[in-house]
């Protein structure tokens, strides 16, 4: 069976788009931007972007094209050498679905916000300790809020009935890692359904997927319409939106920033994570890749950007209704998501409709995301060994025992304990550093091994426009760089993982967390002493032959190499 295509380039753009867009824009970027000083965080965040983001981007869409090749297979073919890279990409792949357990709480959110009262609008529920307070009642003055101990000096106490329902209903949480307690069924079921959504998305491959993106892509920009027109309206609103872009210059003097812009850029634009080079390999060989790129990076920039809009004019609104200053009520990441925007919903009127579109928006965004992942390690898999891979059912039986087993290790994440758990494997599994080390390698392979040129000439050849200059530079010198000095900041400047409440995790925790870090990164060293141990000749010779391409693996030839040295014979799987 040959390989397949997007039937339609529309469908591409929406599969990219919905990669690229994704949790990250709505509850990261703006929390960033207000931390570093609001409007001045561009200026860093799009330098970064033109510096390293886009041409990420645009080398590892180039690449899938060029190569009609899946992950693992892509860098095999074009530097032998440094085959690692695509399996370290799938190692952290596989640690980064521990995120479908984000849609389970989403999905949990979503069913719980049909009810005819909001549960984390009350105190009169099972899981209510006596000390629960509600501060999500609408028309509630800053008075009230006051008579609570809530001052505009003071965040909400951690015994309101949002934090309540968020830790005692659907986490259940327990006092550590230590103590896994019991499988929380509700979530269980929450996080099986969103396993089957995910596999039915992706099991037939592009045909299926392609019909997806057009929902799951598009829903999302619809929704944050909705979210931020309504936002907008609302008293206080504009409260949000100038706490969000007031500017302080004096941010950027502090490295800080510039490295939490770099990292939002490298999480935002998806590089150094395989999926980017999956879903270019979908194209017909003469898909203009370079304008592509270069609009999708954009679209994904300006949605980040206008989200900080729909969030931060919501939060304003909470803030006004509470009577307290901005700095109490702005959060980022699951407490944006689970804490902040539910106490807010429940401040508007119709709380219910609020939160059913905030929850499937968040949904979505997700399930794109995901299943972008999961079919860049189904088409790694089935590119490596094609023969057999690309039998009948191959690929929809392969997805269903990942699938399967994923969801049941996952058990684990929806336990008493399972939040500790996903911090252990968000912190150390899937660490920027180890995106970093990938990213950094992949310059090397592109922008030395095989060539800065010759990857222009390809990029020229597919679409018809050359890449810029500053693409080439970025390529061999500057993004290498970057990557460089933000892991060594990464590495200086690493702390103990810490849960949210101060909690500290056990010694062996740290441990075993650092074993997940290594099983990526070790990848790439371990592969390339493998291939040089495995090639003939003096150890020059064999360095030479593992730094080119697989001879008509690229459509280059021997003699655009000007060194006489056998090329390296395509290895067999």
């Amino acid at each position: 069976m040959e390989r397949e295509q997007w039937t339609h380039k529309r469908e591409y753009i929406l599969a990219m788009a919905g990669n690229m867009v994704g949790l990250g824009n709505v509850w990261r970027f703006p929390y960033l931007c207000y931390k570093n000083g609001g409007g001045v965080f561009l200026l860093p965040y799009c330098v970064l972007a033109l510096l390293s983001g886009v041409p990420l981007f645009l080398m590892e869409n180039a690449l899938g094209q060029f190569t009609q090749e899946g992950t693992i297979t892509c860098w095999k073919k074009l530097c032998p050498l440094l085959e690692g890279v695509g399996y370290a990409i799938m190692v952290i792949r596989t640690y980064s679905t521990i995120y479908l357990v984000i849609l389970a709480y989403s999905l949990f959110y979503l069913l719980s916000s049909f009810a005819s009262v909001l549960p984390w609008t009350t105190c009169s529920n099972d899981w209510n300790t006596d000390g629960c307070v509600e501060l999500t009642t609408p028309n509630m003055t800053s008075q009230h809020y006051a008579e609570f101990g809530v001052n505009s000096t003071s965040k909400a106490p951690n015994n309101s009935a949002v934090m309540e329902f968020w830790e005692r209903r659907v986490l259940s949480m327990s006092g550590g890692i230590e103590e896994l307690g019991s499988v929380q069924w509700e979530l269980c079921a929450c996080l099986l359904a969103c396993w089957l959504a995910c596999y039915f998305c992706i099991w037939k491959g592009v045909k299926s997927t392609g019909k997806v993106v057009y929902v799951t892509a598009v829903f999302p920009y619809v929704m944050l319409a909705i979210l931020l027109v309504r936002g907008l309206t609302l008293p206080g609103a504009w409260q949000g939106v100038v706490y969000y872009l007031r500017p302080d210059f004096t941010r950027l003097t502090r490295l800080q920033v510039w490295i939490e812009a770099g990292t939002q850029v490298f999480y935002s634009y998806g590089v150094a994570a395989g999926t980017i080079n999956t879903l270019g390999s979908y194209n017909k060989k003469n898909n203009n890749c370079y304008k592509d790129s270069l609009w999708l990076c954009a679209l994904n920039s300006a949605t980040s950007f206008v989200a900080g809009f729909a969030v931060f004019s919501i939060l304003g609104f909470m803030a006004h209704q509470q009577g307290v200053t901005m700095d109490n009520v702005v959060e980022s990441g699951p407490g944006l998501a689970f804490i902040a925007f539910p106490q807010a919903v429940a401040m508007m009127p119709v709380p219910q409709l609020w939160a059913v579109c905030f929850f499937i928006m968040l949904i979505m965004l997700g399930l794109d995301s995901l299943f972008g992942g999961l079919e860049t390690i189904a088409s790694s898999v089935i590119d490596l060994f094609p023969g057999q891979m690309r039998q009948p059912w191959r690929r929809e039986m392969f997805l269903a025992v990942f699938c399967l087993v994923s969801f049941l290790l996952q058990i684990l994440l929806v336990t008493e304990g399972g939040i500790y758990v996903f911090q252990l494997l968000d912190y150390y599994g899937c660490n920027g550093a180890c995106l970093l080390c990938v990213a950094l390698a992949e310059c090397v392979a592109v922008g030395w091994a095989f060539g800065a040129d010759r990857m222009c000439d390809a990029i020229k050849d597919m679409s018809g426009q050359r890449p810029c200059l500053l693409f080439k530079f970025c390529w061999r010198y500057i993004t290498p760089l970057l990557c460089l000095a933000s892991f060594i900041h990464y590495a200086v400047q690493n702390e103990p993982l810490t849960s949210n409440r101060g909690h500290q995790f056990p010694g062996w925790s740290y441990g075993l967390g650092w074993v997940m870090a290594f099983s990526s990164v070790l990848m790439m060293p371990v592969w390339a002493i493998l291939n040089i141990c495995r090639t003939k000749g003096s150890l020059r010779e064999r360095l030479c032959i593992l730094c080119r391409p697989v001879e008509g693996a690229t459509g280059i030839t021997p003699q655009d190499y000007s060194a006489g040295l056998p090329f390296q014979t395509e290895m067999k799987s």
